[in-house]
C-alpha cells in the first residue's frame, strides 16, 4: 500500500514538474520571439537610409541626386531655360580656364532683337547656371553692335515691364543684374527711355529698390 501511495506521489511531482518545465518552455519561446523582433525594428530604424528618411538632412533638397525627377519635387523648367535647351538662344556658354564667354551661331549684329533681346532680359531673373550667365552677358553683348538703339527703342515698352521684375525680385543678385542691364539700356537708348520711367519707378518698386540701393536715384539721374 505504501508503495502504490509512494508511486502515486511520484507521478503527480513529475506531472506538475512536466508542466512547469512546459510553461516555461513557452515563456522563454514569447520572450526569444519579442527580443527578435525588437533587433528588426530596431535595427531597420537605426539604417541609414530610414535615418534619412526620419531626420532628413538639408542637403538632400540641395543635392540633385537626392531629388526623383519623376517625384513631385520636380519643377518644370522657367520659360527661357526651356527655350536655351530647345536652342531658341543662337548663342552657347564655353567654360575657360579663367573666365567663361559667350559663342553665337552667328553675328550678333546680323540678329534681330525682337523678340530675343526681350527673352534675354526675362531670363535676367534665372537664378541657376548656365542661365545667369547666358542671360546677363547676352543682354550685354547684344546692345554692344552696331545700329542697337535703333534696334532696341521700339521694343522699349515690353521691356520695361521685363526689367522691372528683376528690380523688385527678391534675389540681391537678380536684382543687380537687372540694374545693370538697365543702365546698359539707358546708356544704348538715351532719352528715349525717359518715357518710360514713370512705369518703371513706380512707388512699390522705389520703396523695394531703395532698400536695396539707397543711391539709387542718384545713378537713375
Amino acid at each position: 500500500m505504501q508503495k502504490s501511495e509512494g508511486s502515486g506521489g511520484t507521478q503527480l511531482k513529475n506531472r506538475a514538474r512536466g508542466d512547469y518545465d512546459q510553461r516555461t518552455s513557452s515563456s522563454t519561446q514569447i520572450k526569444h520571439r519579442n527580443t527578435v523582433q525588437r533587433i528588426k525594428s530596431s535595427l531597420s530604424t537605426s539604417s541609414p537610409e530610414s535615418a534619412r528618411k526620419l531626420h532628413p538632412r538639408p542637403s538632400d533638397k540641395l543635392n540633385p541626386k537626392t531629388i526623383n525627377p519623376f517625384g513631385e519635387q520636380s519643377r518644370a523648367p522657367s520659360a527661357f531655360a526651356a527655350i536655351y535647351s530647345k536652342g531658341g538662344i543662337p548663342c552657347r556658354l564655353v567654360h575657360g580656364s579663367v573666365k567663361h564667354r559667350l559663342q553665337w551661331e552667328c553675328p550678333p549684329e546680323s540678329l534681330s532683337f525682337d523678340p530675343l533681346l526681350i527673352t534675354l532680359a526675362e531670363g535676367l531673373r534665372e537664378t541657376k547656371h548656365p542661365y545667369t550667365f547666358v542671360s546677363k552677358e547676352g543682354f550685354r553683348e547684344l546692345l554692344l553692335v552696331r545700329g542697337a538703339s535703333e534696334k532696341a527703342v521700339p521694343l522699349l515698352p515690353r521691356l520695361i515691364p521685363v526689367l522691372k521684375a528683376a528690380l523688385v525680385h527678391s534675389d540681391d543678385e537678380v536684382f543687380e543684374r537687372g540694374l545693370n542691364a538697365l543702365v546698359q539700356l539707358s546708356v544704348v537708348v538715351g532719352p528715349s527711355l525717359n518715357d518710360h520711367l514713370k512705369h518703371l519707378l513706380t512707388s512699390g518698386s522705389l520703396s523695394i529698390i531703395k532698400s536695396k540701393i539707397p543711391t539709387y536715384c542718384s545713378i537713375c539721374c
